[in-house]
């Protein structure tokens, strides 16, 4: 195992770089929102948030990325628990929360992207 702490380019990115990971980054936002409709499209997103996530270090859209992870992975807890408990009555109001809470952090993530403001992480 290296002890070695991993370096991150976080060099200034060009004009056009930071308008691909904006565009980038909407993307995530929307394969997210369609997961409602198609599951595996959550799973597009969480797997181009974790290979694009050292492209975006550095830039305002690295809290985006922080922010859709995160995300993902306590919506899927929420879903798995709320799947769990479904036989005992209370997994379906876990699953609607799950899914309000989910599409608020996702509203909320295009607004800041929208206004080109980094995310509270």
């Amino acid at each position: 195992m290296d002890d070695h702490p991993r370096i991150i380019d976080i060099t200034p990115k060009t004009p056009e770089q930071l308008a691909s990971l904006r565009r980038l980054t909407l993307w995530v936002y929307i394969l997210y929102a369609m997961s409602g409709f198609l599951a595996v499209t959550a799973l597009v997103g969480i797997i181009v948030n974790y290979v694009k996530r050292e492209d975006v270090a550095g830039t305002l859209y690295e809290s985006h990325f922080t922010w859709q992870i995160r995300t993902f992975w306590w919506s899927l807890l929420w879903a798995v628990l709320g799947g769990v408990t479904l036989f005992i009555g209370v997994g379906v109001v876990i699953l609607i929360a799950d899914a309000v809470w989910t599409l608020y952090r996702l509203v909320k993530g295009v607004l800041y992207w929208n206004d080109r403001k980094p995310m509270p992480v």
